[in-house]
């Protein structure tokens, strides 16, 4: 099989013909998940079977709407088996890389029990979060047509939090937790400190629109 730069620049070329890409969810999103997976790699696994699941983990791609948006991941992993033989992955390489796409996915509910398939899930939950992560949920919710918060309520105080109607409350719902569901120490340590600058932009948003933020949002996790 090829080193690693050269398997990279294949995988690289078979996502820009077989994925269906969006803002969110583009070759610029795999490389990020390749780049957050080789921070956070600090346990022996094999390299091969990490890259591969990095780059072919959204091979299926549904948007987040999509009745079926909780089978993409395995979808994913049934359709990596082909691309992976032809690679020249043997048998218990596939079978690695498939559990790790497959339980990389939040609505999967699929338990990683690989440390490839640990890396993964982190790595592409850390590309949720921070400065990318701001991006990411606005570009997205702005796609799906939902506001950016409500008026009447920013911060949902008095209402109940509605992450299909106003993308500001999916960071409460889902974003700010993910630091505590991360299953790598340094993935965690890393969302922690993606999460504080996600915190600070809350902070100017909140100035702006004159209303204080609740500290339940500067502190997600108590």
């Amino acid at each position: 099989m090829a080193g690693l730069a050269d398997l990279r620049d294949s995988l690289r070329r078979v996502v820009l013909h077989r994925m269906q890409t969006d803002p969110a969810h583009d070759l610029a999103h795999l490389d990020r998940v390749w780049k957050n997976a080789q921070a956070i790699c600090d346990v022996k696994l094999d390299m091969q079977v990490l890259l591969a699941a990095c780059y072919l983990h959204d091979l299926v791609n549904l948007p987040k709407d999509d009745p079926d948006r909780g089978q993409a991941s395995r979808r994913s992993a049934e359709e990596s088996e082909p691309i992976l033989s032809e690679l020249g992955f043997d048998a218990a390489q596939i079978r690695a890389t498939q559990h790790a796409i497959a339980a990389h996915s939040f609505s999967a509910k699929i338990q990683p029990k690989t440390n490839e398939a640990r890396i993964l899930r982190d790595a592409d939950r850390l590309d949720a979060l921070g400065a990318i992560g701001i991006a990411r949920t606005f570009i997205v919710s702005g796609a799906l047509g939902r506001a950016l918060y409500d008026p009447l309520d920013p911060f949902a105080e008095t209402r109940r939090l509605d992450d299909l109607t106003f993308s500001l409350d999916h960071w409460k719902v889902k974003l700010l937790q993910l630091p505590q569901d991360m299953l790598t120490v340094s993935g965690q340590r890393l969302a922690e400190d993606r999460v504080k600058k996600m915190v600070v932009f809350l902070q100017e948003l909140a100035e702006e629109v004159g209303l204080p933020l609740p500290t339940s949002w500067t502190n997600p996790n108590n």
